[in-house]
């Protein structure tokens, strides 16, 4: 059985960290096996699929490389709590996408607050990736960055109508790292990261979690 390998990269002109876990779960065909099981429903809240619930284990045997990763990356932090966490599977056409699903988005505004993405599907290697706005020069939004990068957003949008996933530099953003969504690995980041799932043109965009980009997404608090 192969221990988690943790590694870490530091993100655009801001720095912020990404941590990588190779070999996260110790049994990762058993959760894709109640993935198969599970009742998946549309997701809601701009996620392009479909959600279903995780086995009551999952955090409980994930945490602790969940916690030594986030320990000294972080920042110091006493308790780490889930906030949100299903499993994913991405589902809609590039062309049926919404414009809030064509340009990379943050998903919280506080730094307290941690993404994790457990790729779960051997036949994908569609990651996420990180980018900066280059009007504003932001790779993160926070509460004060919040009014004056949407309103640029909105006029440029309206200029330049994005189309599809975005997976690497456009005339708005520029791509500054990602992760390859390789099988059994997991990434954690800051959710106030701009931020996209990297998914190809020709991704089988299957709803069965067999064939699908199947991962489980979660959104944890630190304090």
């Amino acid at each position: 059985m192969k221990r988690p390998a943790i590694s870490v990269q530091r993100l655009g002109q801001e720095g912020e960290p990404l941590v990588v876990i190779d070999d996260f779960a110790t049994h990762p065909d058993s959760l894709r096996q109640a993935a198969v099981a599970a009742a998946f429903e549309p997701a809601g809240h701009h996620y392009p699929g479909l959600r279903a619930p995780l086995p009551d284990g999952y955090f409980r045997d994930q945490f602790p490389v969940i916690a030594e990763s986030l320990g000294r990356r972080f920042g110091p932090h006493r308790q780490i709590s889930v906030v949100d966490a299903s499993f994913s599977i991405v589902t809609a056409r590039p062309d049926a996408l919404d414009i809030r699903q064509r340009v990379p988005h943050v998903d919280a505004y506080g730094r307290d607050r941690i993404a994790m993405v457990h790729y779960l599907s051997p036949a994908h290697r569609d990651g996420t990736a990180f980018f900066r706005h280059r009007t504003t020069g932001f790779e993160t939004i926070d509460d004060t960055r919040a009014p004056v990068f949407f309103g640029r957003l909105q006029d440029e949008v309206a200029a330049i109508p994005p189309e599809g996933y975005i997976l690497d530099d456009t005339p708005l953003f520029e791509r500054i790292g990602g992760a390859e969504g390789r099988y059994n690995r997991a990434i954690l980041y800051r959710s106030q990261l701009l931020h996209s799932g990297a998914i190809a043109a020709d991704a089988m965009l299957s709803p069965d979690p067999a064939l699908g980009r199947l991962t489980v997404t979660a959104f944890l608090s630190i304090g």
